[in-house]
């Protein structure tokens, strides 16, 4: 197949004129560019971004777009927030008709984000591919963003060279030289343009209230990123690639065994599909999917049990166990019923906010008895069976657990990370802590409300 896409135009509610194009037949999905920048007219030209866009076009109706200010939409436009872009999606539908899509967000989840939440029945499925910060002032603060964005502002070529070198992976085509698409895609008034908008874009609005089935993937160095991103969007399933540059996206995207075309294509009910070529499969009995993990558990009890007795320390448990589950439930938690943890109880959450204010509730019960707590939050994939839970992510909330202080709640930075400004309360750092099995040093914060 021979892509030589035909550009058409349509105008967003702020009158911007954005470029798009389509290709086969079937589900309509919108595909953001795989290339960080870009250029609908340009991409094809590319051989791996061509097979790619062959590869969804043979089975659903391919639209490719350009947000304002890149490639063939219009340019030197000055709104650039969240929802501007999410308005550049919107009006191409509305140029097609559409009632419903799906969105293939690359590098583009925030107005992906704000789309979704926004417009909750028209979004079909969503899949988000190298999410960056949920809020991208993080990523600005950076000292390596900071040199990157000085340079860009005072040798463009040199910017784009450099840009163009360090994504690793890339084959550049010979008649396209990736530093040279660059300078296609956006120039260089546009892009700082874009940069500074950045500082105001934020995510977390919009991630608890993504209604549509999801599936947020990591590629390379943004795995943390994207965590927090599954973390806070209800329900969404998360996925690790392991290929993180532009070639290797478009390479493993192209190919038919996708997990990712699988999720476009069917949906997520079937646990036992294959999840990436080389045939690693989740058991039929098994689900996997990404949560915020409470864990708590009694101060100090063989010396409460010596002190009070066993009865009186069997009733007061009991009573606080109770208490602690239907907190938990309230906060729109689960308890996990299948661990077996003595006197702690397990819970996991859709969202950090609800893990926080299901941990505040319970430690508001522990204050009104005679039995103190450790809580622990953290937040990672887990593996659900029977009512069960296991994974790497359930045990570093219990090593956690066992850092705070009797009548704290400690939390790791993804969870602060996600909860930052949906949670109103605030947070005090704690110090990175190694922990028995964890490869890494884990930084925690202890909860605090705010103004405290």
């Amino acid at each position: 197949m021979s892509i030589e896409p035909q550009i058409r135009y349509c105008a967003t509610p702020d009158g911007v004129s954005i470029a798009y194009w389509t290709l086969g037949e079937g589900t309509p999905l919108f595909v953001s560019s795989p290339l960080t920048f870009a250029h609908a007219g340009l991409e094809p030209r590319i051989p791996a971004i061509a097979a790619f866009y062959e590869r969804i076009a043979s089975e659903a109706m391919l639209i490719r777009w350009d947000p304002r200010n890149y490639g063939m939409s219009q340019r030197g436009v000055e709104r650039q927030g969240i929802e501007d872009w999410a308005n550049d999606v919107t009006a191409v539908a509305d140029s097609l008709h559409l009632d419903e899509f799906d969105l293939l967000a690359i590098n583009l989840a925030h107005p992906a984000a704000a789309l979704a939440a926004r417009q909750p029945c028209r979004i079909r499925r969503l899949a988000l591919l190298g999410a960056a910060p949920v809020r991208l002032a993080d990523l600005l603060a950076d000292k390596d963003q900071a040199a990157v964005r000085s340079l860009a502002a005072t040798n463009w070529m040199v910017f784009t060279e450099t840009h163009a070198h360090f994504m690793q992976g890339w084959e550049p085509h010979p008649d396209l030289p990736f530093a040279r698409f660059i300078r296609e895609s956006i120039d260089q008034a546009d892009y700082l343009r874009f940069m500074a908008a950045w500082r105001e874009w934020d995510a977390t609005p919009y991630l608890p209230n993504v209604s549509c089935p999801t599936l947020v993937v990591a590629g390379g160095n943004n795995s943390k990123h994207a965590r927090m991103y599954a973390a806070t969007i209800p329900g969404a399933r998360f996925l690790d690639v392991g290929v993180g540059t532009p070639n290797a996206i478009a390479t493993m995207l192209s190919s038919g065994n996708s997990v990712i075309a699988d999720f476009l294509r069917e949906g997520v009910a079937d646990t036992g599909r294959d999840l990436a070529k080389g045939g690693l499969r989740r058991p039929d009995s098994h689900a996997t999917g990404t949560a915020v993990i409470l864990f708590t558990d009694i101060v100090d009890s063989t010396a409460l049990t010596e002190r009070l007795g066993d009865a009186r320390f069997r009733e007061a448990s009991r009573a606080l166990d109770a208490g602690l589950r239907t907190a938990i439930r309230d906060a729109g938690g689960a308890a996990i019923d299948g661990k077996l943890l003595g006197d702690g109880v397990l819970a996991t959450f859709a969202s950090a906010a609800q893990a926080i204010d299901g941990a505040r509730c319970c430690l508001a019960l522990s204050a009104a008895s005679e039995l103190g707590l450790h809580i622990g939050l953290h937040a990672g994939d887990v593996i659900r069976e029977e009512n069960n839970v296991f994974g790497g992510a359930v045990n570093i909330a219990s090593r956690i657990c066992g850092l705070s202080a009797p009548g704290e709640i400690l939390v790791s930075d993804v969870v602060r990370g996600m909860a930052r400004s949906s949670a109103g309360v605030e947070f005090e750092d704690r110090g990175e802590h190694e922990m028995k099995g964890v490869g890494e040093p884990v930084r925690v914060y202890a909860v605090r409300a705010e103004g405290a």
